[in-house]
């Protein structure tokens, strides 16, 4: 089923659209002028560049954090099963104890995560009720946590392997041009343009 563009979107089905998109969950952490550690639930991530490295967060425009990121260093937490509570906590859901942090570096880092991306700033964009933020990659921790994954409005966990790749390296390997994206593109059947 489609629907045409026509008339005015309907932001709960818009909204609902959105959620069928598989994505993890991440915090977004840095410090105000005054060096007080910040950070909001973001599930609107996505890698930009291998070269140079960069990567881009979406924040609304309401977030307290959102207020803080032009021009500053920031940490995209990427968050792993065992911090649903962290994504609770930065949601706005606010626990009785902060979750734990580690203060000493450039950005506020969370403890416990899959992966931990250091970012300075590279740009920040328009994106309606949201602010696009891009950051440049100068550090990272890889772990061997199980990312927390967020769809249809629930916290999930990875699933069984889907078989049946038709590459032998993985998904992430350059040469595998998936995330550089395809060469060609083929017509959809039907397609006038």
């Amino acid at each position: 089923m489609t629907q045409e563009v026509m008339g005015a979107i309907d932001t709960r089905e818009l909204r609902h659209a959105f959620g069928t998109f598989a994505t993890g969950v991440t915090v977004v952490t840095c410090r105000s002028d005054d060096g007080v550690p910040h950070g909001a639930t973001v599930n609107a991530f996505t890698a930009v560049s291998l070269d140079p490295p960069l990567a881009q967060v979406t924040l609304t425009r309401t977030s307290r954090a959102a207020r803080y990121l032009e021009g500053a260093a920031f940490a995209i937490n990427i968050l792993s099963l065992e911090q649903m509570d962290v994504a609770l906590h930065f949601a706005g859901k606010v626990l009785d104890e902060e979750p734990d942090w580690t203060l000493d570096g450039n950005v506020p880092v969370l403890t416990r995560n899959a992966a931990t991306l250091e970012c300075r700033p590279w740009n920040v964009y328009d994106g309606g009720d949201h602010i696009i933020v891009v950051g440049e990659v100068i550090g990272m921790e890889i772990t061997t946590r199980e990312p927390l994954l967020f769809f249809g409005g629930k916290f999930r966990q990875i699933g069984r392997l889907v078989e049946g790749a038709p590459w032998d390296h993985s998904g992430d390997a350059p040469e595998s041009g998936w995330f550089a994206g395809s060469s060609s593109f083929k017509p959809l059947h039907g397609s006038t343009h």
